[in-house]
């Protein structure tokens, strides 16, 4: 069986992306911080027949979310997509003028060293069979930076250059990096990014395997 790994599992997109993934035939692995919710997720993933478990790791921990990421593919199998999309702390959004060297730690290490914990933990696992999907979820700032978050602002952008890179780096070994920039609010009464419509955004993105970057929406002028 073949394995989807959501790092920042929850109930919105987390929750509609493994659905949709989990149709197709993937054990989903849940990747949070919090055992009781990925306990809640799994056993609402199994009443609509998907397989799921849930591996606790906090994202700022790096070895923690290795090890999920090993024992997810020991436990389901080897781990085909990797979608990395945790919601940022509200602390991570202060004024740029606001905003010291200090501040940038925490942003940092969730947005940038978490992905490439990630992608490390799993890309020895795409290349033995030579497929797999890289696919980082962001919000606007990271391509249209806001000085009211600057932290989100400057992690975001690192995590794109670094996803960016992963693209031209790893396309010659079958293995695709995409970013989806989500400009607004989730909703569910939104036409291109609700959950059910993201999620279905983001299997088109593993399955047609075109370009970077795609946009939920266009950025507001």
């Amino acid at each position: 069986m073949t394995t989807l790994a959501l790092v920042g599992a929850g109930s919105g997109l987390g929750l509609a992306t493994a659905r949709r993934f989990g149709r197709e035939g993937f054990a989903i692995a849940l990747v949070s911080r919090s055992r009781d919710r990925l306990d809640a997720l799994a056993a609402e993933l199994d009443r609509d027949g998907v397989h799921a478990r849930g591996f606790p790791a906090d994202v700022r921990d790096h070895q923690a979310l290795t090890t999920a990421l090993d024992a997810a593919a020991g436990a389901l199998g080897a781990i085909e997509v990797l979608q990395y999309s945790p919601v940022p702390h509200a602390d991570f959004m202060k004024p740029v003028l606001d905003t010291t060297a200090a501040d940038l730690d925490a942003p940092l290490a969730f947005s940038v060293k978490g992905p490439v914990a990630c992608v490390n933990a799993v890309l020895p696992g795409m290349r033995d069979p030579g497929r797999g999907t890289l696919l980082f979820v962001n919000g606007g700032t990271a391509v249209r930076p806001h000085p009211d978050r600057a932290g989100t602002s400057m992690a975001f952008a690192a995590e794109s250059a670094y996803a960016a890179m992963l693209h031209d780096a790893l396309a010659p070994e079958n293995i695709h990096a995409a970013q989806l920039v989500i400009p607004g609010a989730i909703r569910p009464d939104a036409e291109h990014s609700s959950p059910a419509a993201l999620a279905e955004r983001l299997y088109a993105i593993h399955t047609d395997r075109e370009g970077f970057r795609h946009y939920a929406e266009p950025l507001p002028d």
